[in-house]
């Protein structure tokens, strides 16, 4: 029975589970739900996640949605090749990158994509955002570059869970102009990662969403009138404030242009 993976190509959390259904051979089938950020979700994909958000996996009569637990899942129910560590120790260390890169980093190059896509600010204010953005990806570089220490992979010595949790975020910041700098050990592991079908597949998804056109090109204008709502998960949101940006959430509770998780039930 063919997998399916509730998906949208940009999403980094569904990429990581893309990333690990491809390493596994898997064989899946990705639907992009129709509705997402503009309140219309529903159907099976929200009876496979309650708070309409991407990814979703349905496998049989199984429902899983978050990341995380869908990553768990597959290694539990297919544990050939597993993509977790050995040891519980080791586990622990890729899970703790797994958070900080789940949270503090995906934040980070969503809140660029508000100024520059979505239109939250402009003048003086975005440009002291994507500065604070800039600065603080540069950082969770150096972090990166010592947590990667002198493994092959984040994993350990073979490409896995710790891999999949990075690559995502760090190809993310690659579009939104904040590369790792050359000849470093996280550029060097980077292109290691992206030469990985798995990824590399990814990274096709992206450019074949891109080629034929921008789905919404009016997306700030739809934003402005309401019509379309960005998530302003718990993380997003402290990365706005801290950055600078509170007036953006203000404004945008205002203009009822952010959501936060729909009401269960």
């Amino acid at each position: 029975m063919t997998i399916t993976l509730y998906d949208h190509p940009l999403s980094p959390y569904a990429q990581k589970v893309k990333i690990a259904l491809r390493e596994k051979g898997l064989p899946f089938e990705t639907p992009m739900p129709g509705g997402l950020g503009a309140g219309g979700a529903g159907g099976d994909f929200v009876a496979a996640s309650p708070r309409a958000e991407v990814p979703a996996l349905v496998d049989g009569d199984v429902r899983v949605f978050d990341s995380t637990i869908i990553l768990e899942y597959l290694d539990d129910a297919y544990p050939d090749p597993a993509m977790r560590p050995a040891s519980a120790s080791e586990r622990a260390r890729v899970r703790m990158l797994e958070e900080v890169m789940d949270t503090h980093f995906e934040a980070i190059n969503w809140g660029i994509s508000e100024i520059r896509w979505f239109g939250r600010a402009k003048g003086a204010e975005a440009e002291a955002l994507l500065a604070a953005a800039k600065a603080q990806t540069q950082a969770f570089y150096a972090w990166l570059e010592k947590q990667l220490g002198d493994r092959e992979w984040f994993n350990g010595a073979s490409f896995g869970w710790g891999d999949l949790s990075v690559v995502p975020y760090v190809n993310g910041s690659v579009g939104q102009g904040n590369p790792p700098a050359a000849g470093t050990k996280l550029a060097t592991w980077l292109a290691r990662a992206n030469a990985r079908p798995s990824v590399a597949a990814c990274v096709a998804d992206i450019a074949a969403l891109n080629a034929n056109g921008p789905t919404m090109p009016n997306v700030a204008e739809l934003v402005e009138k309401g019509l379309f709502k960005r998530e302003y998960r718990d993380h997003r949101l402290e990365w706005m404030i801290k950055s600078g940006g509170l007036d953006v959430v203000v404004k945008g509770l205002a203009r009822d242009n952010i959501r936060f998780a729909p009401q269960f039930g």
